[in-house]
């Protein structure tokens, strides 16, 4: 493993404890973080459900905080790592912020435009390139997620009978 790939886990871990204040509130587990220059600028996890605000996605959370702490919406030389690869509009929010990369745990096969439905940081219209790595810690973040699911559907097993 190289430097970078333990310097990727370990901010994912941070990622990863943020998700789990998700799900302890009722939400879906996604964390993330903005990082830079080594050092944590941002936080955030899922709240839709707590906030009423369809936009509270980890992601945006994370990207707000950070903006604030630096004092600029733009995030240049700024990393973000989530626990579940950011949907269309996450990808939005982080190719407006000019954050340099992004590092995601979990594929989401029915919403992600990173590599699974869309692939838009690759797309040659957008003028802003961001780089990515996935699969970060994906088994982690994908028992986070699953677990909760599980837990759901178990809850809605008993209300029914």
């Amino acid at each position: 493993m190289n430097i970078c790939e333990d310097r990727d886990e370990y901010w994912m871990y941070r990622a990863i404890s943020m998700a789990e204040k998700a799900r302890d509130r009722g939400e879906v587990p996604v964390g993330a973080i903005v990082v830079a220059n080594g050092a944590l600028q941002g936080e955030g996890w899922n709240c839709p459900i707590g906030l009423s605000d369809p936009t509270a996605h980890a992601e945006i959370q994370a990207i707000r905080d950070a903006s604030v702490k630096i004092g600029n919406y733009r995030l240049v030389g700024c990393e973000l790592y989530t626990t579940m690869e950011p949907c269309l509009m996450c990808v939005g929010a982080i190719l407006h912020a000019r954050l340099d990369r992004v590092v995601f745990g979990a594929r989401d096969p029915k919403a992600g435009c990173v590599l699974s439905v869309h692939r838009l940081f690759e797309d040659p219209v957008l003028p802003y390139r961001v780089a990515f790595r996935g699969d970060v810690l994906a088994p982690i973040c994908v028992e986070l997620l699953q677990a909760f699911f599980r837990e759901r559907r178990a809850i809605l097993r008993n209300l029914s009978r």
